[in-house]
């Protein structure tokens, strides 16, 4: 059979044998209805707050409010988009309550990421709210390196992790937390405690969370809300809370594949958690595979999650095969093969990732064989200045965010037997990070057959990055026929 996939800013053709199975989030498999009435439930959602008192009892005259919304990762920007829809009337309710609107300020928890732009702040919450809150100074962005604006809170006691947030939302006499729970290889879902554990924090407290020693455990992979990491976001979460005296007021939606409401819940973090997960279970964790696969296809554009390059650079492209690795190793067989396509020309978007080419430079030297070889220098490059400005001032994203890449990264080291990548324009570049190349679809398939035999069972993920995925499980009662077949061989 004939399929495409995404290349660059186009598409490149494969030729797959037909007994090749696809999966494509949203269509092969129908997500649950999204809300019919979405401001309607919102509203209610929020005016019926789990496990804390409804805004109306929180705030008053004098009151400071920050309201802290995901930055242009996750979410969407269509008109009734969650942000779009939640925000008016969060600060609907808080004027009401007597908040003068000069004290509530919109924060962007952009975390590591790089500082969304004017014109991207926009699209996120649409031009009334812009327009009305822009001029004044009161939409800004986090920025993880301004000490005028962070408060350290010193160690959290159950895993010792560093907890540094901001002091906007520290001093707060409200914080709200704009969330989306939607399907994420880092610790299962966005939103709830993860959202304010990444997004309004420092390196360091992320340091804790995002490296080797918690993302190549076990428990990581493949993905679920039981792991190490999960438990961090909710320990560091919780600690701020203590700190701060309150507990965060969460609004998150249950999204579908195109960023849709599928249900929306507000309260404390740590009640609303578990109800929109077994919501976003019906969604995310999809019992559809008959079979363990040997081969998974897919490929990569040049720009998605985090920008322009992401399916360029040879960090970032690791990165996102690992990703789908997360995702989908329950319907994997032990030690299968990824074929992708990429660009792979070099292209690192220097502006845009400043610190990824010296730390790809750092892994081809010094005794590097693998991945987490570089870890060592992470903290140095963290506090490189260049790099911090860059970050601060230039919309680039922050040093430590491609040592966190890196960790993810290595996951497809450690649990496939090889990764090619076809299409390489410079493929020496996937060939420094430990990835195979070749020209075609085709060839890496024949090549791949010395690694997985001749009976090739192949998984095509033909909208990959253009879609939210799914974390792909054995169909029911597939699991234990699997387990039975490997005992026989």
């Amino acid at each position: 059979m004939k399929l495409s996939f995404e290349y660059g800013q186009g598409m490149m053709e494969a030729n797959l044998p037909d007994s090749t199975d696809i999966f494509i989030p949203g269509e092969t498999v129908a997500d649950p209805p999204v809300l019919k009435d979405i401001v309607g439930a919102t509203r209610q959602s929020i005016l019926n707050p789990i496990g804390v008192e409804p805004i109306s009892r929180q705030v008053h005259r004098g009151s400071k409010v920050a309201i802290i919304f995901p930055d242009r990762v996750k979410g969407g920007t269509q008109p009734d988009s969650h942000r779009k829809v939640s925000i008016p009337i969060i600060i609907e309710e808080c004027l009401a309550a007597g908040v003068e609107e000069k004290d509530i300020t919109l924060i962007c928890s952009n975390g590591l990421h790089r500082k969304n732009t004017k014109e991207e702040i926009r699209s996120l919450l649409g031009d009334t709210i812009f327009d009305r809150f822009w001029p004044t100074g009161q939409i800004v962005n986090h920025d993880s390196e301004d000490w005028s604006n962070l408060v350290d809170l010193g160690y959290e006691e159950t895993y010792h992790a560093r907890v540094i947030m901001n002091r906007q939302v520290f001093e707060a006499d409200l914080a709200v937390l704009i969330g989306h729970t939607l399907g994420n290889p880092y610790g299962g879902y966005s939103g709830g405690y993860k959202h304010c554990a990444t997004g309004i924090t420092h390196w360091q407290s992320i340091g804790s969370h995002h490296t080797p020693a918690v993302m190549h455990r076990a428990d990581f992979v493949p993905v679920s809300t039981n792991s190490l990491m999960r438990s961090k976001f909710d320990a560091i979460g919780q600690h701020m809370e203590a700190r701060m005296g309150k507990k965060f007021f969460c609004c998150d939606a249950v999204l579908d594949t195109y960023q849709r409401q599928i249900a929306v819940f507000t309260g404390a973090a740590d009640q609303i958690q578990p109800l929109s997960w077994q919501v976003a279970d019906r969604r995310t964790y999809v019992h559809w595979a008959k079979k363990k696969y040997d081969v998974m296809v897919f490929g990569m554009p040049q720009a998605f999650h985090y920008g322009n390059g992401m399916g360029t650079n040879p960090i970032l492209i690791m990165q996102a095969i690992s990703a789908q690795i997360i995702r989908h190793k329950r319907v994997l067989s032990d030690n299968p093969v990824v074929i992708c396509s990429s660009l792979c020309n070099g292209y690192f978007h220097d502006e845009e990732f400043p610190a990824y080419r010296e730390v790809f430079g750092l892994f081809q030297k010094d005794y590097s064989n693998i991945l987490p070889d570089i870890e060592k220098h992470a903290e140095l490059l963290s506090r490189k200045q260049e790099y911090i400005d860059k970050y601060r001032f230039d919309y680039g994203y922050h040093p430590f965010h491609a040592f966190s890449m890196i960790s993810c990264a290595h996951i497809a080291e450690q649990h496939c037997a090889a990764i090619y990548i076809v299409g390489a324009q410079e493929p020496g570049y996937a060939r420094a990070m430990g990835m195979k190349t070749r020209a075609t679809f085709e060839e890496a398939l024949a090549d791949a057959h010395k690694y997985v035999g001749n009976s090739l069972n192949i998984l095509a993920l033909p909208k990959a990055f253009k879609t939210a995925s799914v974390h792909l499980c054995m169909a029911d009662g597939y699991d234990q026929e699997a387990a039975q077949t490997a005992a026989w061989r």
